[in-house]
C-alpha cells in the first residue's frame, strides 16, 4: 500500500515538474541558453489566476485564458527587453545563464512586494476526499493533472513534427545559420519560443495553484525540478524532458521510503549529478544539443 501511494505522489509531482520542463526545453532548443526565469513566469501564472481569479472576481475560465495569454507575453517581452539585447551584443551563454537567473530573483522579490511573503489558495475546487486506489488515495483533479501532462507530451509532439511554426523550430534548433540560409528569420522563431513557452508556463502555473498554495519562491524550486527532468530526459527533447520529469517526481518519492521527506530535494540534486557525470544527453536527448550549453 505504501509502495502504490509514494508511486501515486511521484506521478503527480512529476506531472507538476512536466508541465515546467517542456517550455523550459522548448525555449532552450531553438535559443541554446539555460532561460532559468522560466521559473518565474510559472510563478507569474499562478499569481495572475489569483488576482483575476480570486481579487477581482472573473469568471474562471476568463482568468485562466487571460492568464495564460499574459504570460505568454510577459516571456515574449522578457526575450525582447533582456535576451535579445545581450545576443545582439555576443553575450556569451554564461552572460545569458546570469541574467536568467538575476530575472528570477527579481521577479520573486517584484511578487513578494506586491502580494506579501504570506500563502495564497486559489480557492476554486473545494477540498474533498480523494479516491481510494489499491489502497491508495487520488484526488479528481491529481488525475487531471496527470493526464494533462501526458496529452500536453502528445500535442506538443505533434506540433513539432506536423506544424510549420513546428518545423521551422527545429530546422533553427538544428542549425541556426542554415536555417537563416533559407531564409528562416531565425530571431523571430527564437521569440515565438518564448511566446510559446511562456504559455505553457502559464497553464503550469494555473495547475499548480489549484494543486498547491502559492508562494512567491516556489519557483526556484519548480525551475531546479524542471531543469533536472530535462536533462534526465533529454534537455532537446520536449518529450524526453516530460518522461525525465516524471522519473524525477517517482524517484523522489520512492526515496523517502528509506529517507525523511526533507531529503527530497537532495535526491534531486543527486539524481542530477549522476546524469550530469555518465549521462549528460540525457535518455533521449541528442549530443550536439548539450555540445553547445
Amino acid at each position: 500500500m505504501v509502495l502504490f501511494q509514494l508511486l501515486i505522489n511521484g506521478f503527480i509531482a512529476g506531472a507538476l515538474y512536466a508541465l515546467v520542463a517542456c517550455g523550459f526545453t522548448l525555449i532552450y532548443s531553438t535559443n541554446k541558453f539555460m532561460h532559468f526565469a522560466h521559473g518565474s513566469s510559472v510563478v507569474v501564472g499562478g499569481y495572475l489566476l489569483y488576482s483575476f481569479f480570486t481579487l477581482l472576481g472573473l469568471p474562471f475560465y476568463l482568468a485562466c485564458a487571460s492568464t495564460i495569454l499574459l504570460t505568454a507575453v510577459f516571456g515574449w517581452g522578457l526575450y525582447y527587453a533582456i535576451y535579445q539585447p545581450l545576443q545582439e551584443r555576443h553575450s556569451s551563454n554564461i552572460i545569458l545563464l546570469i541574467a536568467s537567473i538575476g530575472l528570477l530573483i527579481l521577479f520573486q522579490n517584484i511578487i513578494q512586494v506586491i502580494f506579501g511573503p504570506s500563502v495564497k489558495s486559489i480557492g476554486y475546487i473545494p477540498i474533498s476526499k480523494g479516491i481510494t486506489l489499491f489502497g491508495a488515495i487520488i484526488t479528481k483533479l491529481q488525475i487531471a493533472l496527470i493526464a494533462l501532462a501526458l496529452l500536453l507530451s502528445l500535442v506538443l509532439y505533434l506540433f513539432m513534427q506536423r506544424t510549420m511554426l513546428g518545423r521551422t523550430m527545429r530546422a533553427v534548433s538544428d542549425n541556426q545559420q542554415l536555417a537563416n540560409i533559407i531564409g528562416i528569420n531565425a530571431q523571430r522563431v527564437k521569440a515565438y519560443s518564448f511566446l510559446l513557452g511562456s504559455g505553457l508556463a502559464g497553464l503550469a502555473g494555473i495547475l499548480i495553484g489549484l494543486e498547491q498554495n502559492l508562494v512567491p519562491t516556489m519557483g526556484t524550486e519548480l525551475m531546479i525540478k524542471g531543469f533536472t527532468g530535462a536533462v534526465v530526459g533529454g534537455i532537446t527533447s520536449v518529450p524526453g524532458a516530460i518522461a525525465g520529469s516524471f522519473i524525477v517526481g517517482i524517484v523522489e518519492n520512492l526515496g523517502i521510503w528509506f529517507l525523511p521527506s526533507g531529503y527530497k530535494n537532495g535526491i534531486t540534486f543527486l539524481l542530477l549529478f549522476i546524469f550530469l557525470l555518465w549521462k549528460p544527453t540525457g535518455l533521449f536527448g541528442l549530443n550536439k544539443g548539450i555540445k553547445n550549453v
